[in-house]
Parts: C-alpha cells; sequence; structure tokens
C-alpha cells in the first residue's frame, strides 16, 4: 500500500503540473479596447451591445433563465455558451491561451481560486466593493476569487448539497415518508431499510466514487457540520482523518458491504450522470444538488415520486451545506467591460434576484431575496434557502483544489475508493496524498 500511494502522489503531481501549463501564459488586466475598470460606470453600460457568457452544463436551467431576463429588459444582448462539465478546464485553458475567453466567464466556484490567482478575470474591486447591497450577497463566491485582497468574482448560480429522499420507498420500507434522516446513524438506517425490500434496481442509497467534485459536494458537508475541517485554513494540507469524516467514510462502506445498500454503478460512477438514479425513482436518500431538483419537482406534479428535502447533518444534528455552484468574473480578454459589468451590477440586484431566481423556485444568491421573497414557495425550497440563510454552509479555497479532489484519479477519489470499497486501513496515507498535491 505505502508504494501504491508513493505511485499516487507523483502521478496526481504530474497532472496537477500539466493542468497548471494552459493557463500559464495568462497575465492579469484587459486587452485590446478593454475599459480599465476605472472608467465602469456604478451601473455599467447599456448601449446595445453583444456580450459573451459562459457556464457549465449542470447549471443550464438557471442560466438559460437569467439570460433570458437579462435579454428581454436591456439593449445588451447576452450570447450564452453552455459548456460541458467535463470540458470546462480544456476550453479555458486553450482560450486563455490565445485571448478568446469570453466577456464573462462563470465556472466551479471551487476553480475560481486557481483561474483568479493566474489572472483569467479582471480585477474588478472597486466595482465589487461599490456595490450598495454588497453584504446582503453569497460571501463563499466573493471570497472564492479574492486574490491578495483584489476582488475578481461574484455569485452566478448558487448550488448547495442538501439530503432527499423517495417517500414512496420510505412508505413501502415502513418509514415515515415525512421523516428523512437527522444524523449519520439515521441516514444509514433508513438506506438499509430501503436496500432491504430487495426490490429490482432500487438500492438504499448512491455515491459518484469516479466523481471528486461529486464526493466533495456529498460528504464535506457533514463533516463541517460537525465543526470538523476538510483542509487547513489556507488549503495547503487535508484534514480528512478526523473522527467526522471516518463517521461518513463508515456509513459508505457499510452500505457498500449491504446488499442493495449502494446503487449499481456506485463504484465506477465518474459524475456524469451521479444524478440520475435518484431522479428516476430508485434511490432512497442520498445527498443531492439542490439545482438538480426542480426538474424533480415538476416530474412530481406530473405523477412522479415524491421527494422529501432535509439539511446534511453530521453525528451530531448539526447541519451544514457545500455552497457551490458558478462563480463569474469578467475576463482579461474583454473588450466590452462596462457592458459586461451591466449584467453582473443587474444580477446582484435583489429584484432581479427574486425575478430570475426566487420566482422561478431557483435560489437566490442575495440572502435578502433569500429572506424576503420565498414567503409563498413549496417548503422544502424553503429548507433549501435555510441552508445558506444559517450561515452554517462553507466554500473549501485552495488554488489546487482541482488537482487534489476533484480531477478524475484525484488523490481524494483515491481515498474514498480504498475506505468504502477497498480495505479501508490507509486514510491517514491517503490524507497526506490529499496534502501533498494541495502543498504544491
Amino acid at each position: 500500500m505505502v508504494s501504491f500511494n508513493k505511485v499516487t502522489r507523483t502521478l496526481a503531481g504530474i497532472a496537477a503540473a500539466a493542468l497548471l501549463v494552459p493557463l500559464a501564459a495568462c497575465g492579469g488586466g484587459n486587452n485590446g479596447n478593454a475599459a480599465a475598470p476605472a472608467d465602469i460606470p456604478a451601473e455599467g453600460t447599456d448601449d446595445g451591445t453583444e456580450i459573451t457568457l459562459w457556464t457549465r452544463s449542470p447549471l443550464e436551467r438557471q442560466a438559460r433563465a437569467v439570460v433570458e431576463a437579462y435579454n428581454a429588459s436591456h439593449e445588451n444582448q447576452v450570447k450564452l455558451e453552455i459548456i460541458p462539465n467535463d470540458d470546462m478546464e480544456g476550453r479555458v485553458g486553450g482560450a486563455s491561451q490565445t485571448d478568446s475567453l469570453p466577456d464573462i466567464l462563470a465556472g466551479d466556484v471551487v476553480r475560481i481560486p486557481y483561474w483568479a490567482s493566474e489572472g483569467i478575470f479582471a480585477d474588478i474591486t472597486e466595482q465589487i466593493d461599490g456595490l450598495d447591497n454588497l453584504d446582503d450577497l453569497q460571501q463563499g463566491h466573493i471570497e472564492a476569487g479574492t486574490v491578495d485582497g483584489a476582488k475578481y468574482t461574484l455569485p452566478f448560480i448558487t448550488d448547495v448539497s442538501v439530503w432527499v429522499w423517495n417517500k414512496d420507498l420510505y412508505e413501502q420500507a415502513g418509514l415515515d415518508p415525512e421523516q428523512g434522516p437527522s444524523d449519520i446513524e439515521s441516514f444509514t438506517e433508513q438506506a438499509k431499510a430501503v436496500a432491504a425490500l430487495n426490490q429490482d434496481g432500487v438500492a438504499g442509497s448512491y455515491l459518484a466514487g469516479q466523481s471528486g467534485g461529486a464526493l466533495a459536494f456529498k460528504l464535506f458537508p457533514s463533516v463541517w457540520a460537525d465543526g470538523e475541517t476538510v483542509m487547513n485554513e489556507d488549503g495547503t494540507a487535508a484534514t480528512l482523518d478526523n473522527d467526522s469524516f471516518k463517521a461518513v467514510l463508515d456509513s459508505y462502506r457499510e452500505l457498500a458491504n449491504t446488499e442493495n445498500g449502494l446503487g449499481a454503478g456506485s463504484k465506477e460512477e465518474t459524475g456524469a450522470t451521479w444524478t440520475a438514479p435518484f431522479a428516476n425513482g430508485v434511490i432512497g436518500v442520498m445527498p443531492y444538488p439542490n439545482t438538480s431538483l426542480n426538474d424533480i419537482f415538476d416530474a412530481e406534479a406530473s405523477g412522479g415520486f415524491e421527494v422529501g428535502v432535509t439539511p446534511i447533518a453530521g453525528t451530531s444534528g448539526n447541519t451544514s451545506t457545500f455552497l457551490g455552484g458558478d462563480a463569474m468574473g469578467i475576463s482579461k480578454d474583454c473588450k466590452n467591460v462596462a457592458q459586461a459589468w451591466n449584467f453582473l451590477h443587474w444580477l446582484m440586484q435583489s429584484d432581479t434576484q427574486a425575478e430570475v431566481f426566487a420566482a422561478n423556485g431557483y435560489t437566490a444568491s442575495n440572502i435578502e431575496t433569500l429572506k424576503t421573497a420565498y414567503e409563498d414557495a413549496d417548503p422544502r425550497i424553503q429548507t433549501i434557502n435555510s441552508t445558506i440563510i444559517d450561515g452554517n454552509g462553507q466554500t473549501p479555497k485552495s488554488a489546487a483544489f482541482n488537482e487534489a479532489f476533484n480531477a478524475a484519479g484525484s488523490p481524494y477519489q483515491l481515498l474514498i475508493q480504498n475506505y468504502v470499497w477497498g480495505a479501508g486501513d490507509s486514510l491517514e496515507a491517503d490524507n497526506q496524498a490529499v496534502t501533498d498535491v494541495l502543498a504544491q
């Protein structure tokens, strides 16, 4: 096992170095005819300019709603391009080398620290600090794009992790369909009860075993809920060998060793379809992204299964969430900075957030909107919003997060594989392998 981990660390380091190359030529600032950030009007410029915007495919539904609302009310027009999640890194790396990034780039918030540190974005500190409602905004997406005091990003689409359960399967399993899990122990027991139905294709839970990003999004909140950490404060060392994370891993290891405990394909799931089994009604309970719940709510209204939603808890019953999704910034290649800022400024306003997010049942990034614009919303959406309002959510920040956690074959992904489906005796060594990448 020692020699295997040495090889793993070496390969992870090579992969990390390879991913650093595409952005190495990037520089800060703006090119060509770009306006200097200091010259941007407070609300930007709306003069009929076409603005290009890239974002990731998992957030397409919400992104299209935002762009359609902006285009319907402004002379400027945003041209939205949806990038497949697995292609985003390559597209950004290639475009950064050829000075062909879009005017506005939105990306996975955990990748933002690296992009910001490599000069992908224009410095819009003055504009962000000038927002009247800055304190009302979800700060995780702003902090992710802050480097040495300079601010580069604002929230675009907020995605949070919650526990969901299939009420129909719960009822069949003799569980209270209105009572989801309240801690790791009850999560495990409820999943095992559904597994015991022994129905063809039905499983207690599901885990994306080959997707480091999904595994972080799903499992970290339980650790934070217990007051533990996954990294040190500056994101250069992993702290995954703590009792709380062990309890989470023990839960999934127990389910992996239970007949029908984890859905078929969990060990091999790369993340491309990790939300599908629950959406298809064959999983009892699992952590889930709120941005994927809107489709399930729509299906429920058309006769589909009923879903329950509750915050993710740790071993003690306290709760937390992963404040994920996409943050956005004006790229270094933007030639229409004032117009791009008009879009960013518009989206940060509470009335805009109420229109494009609250009215559609999506989660806003403006805390004031979350508190005031959802009185008539589905109670489950209010539950989702509460995970942000209570202030217990976190957005992990490290320039090397992608290589250490998200990337295919990352040491974090291997840690999960070794513990859940392997011997389960290498947590300390695997935690060190994650640290080795974070510390580069």
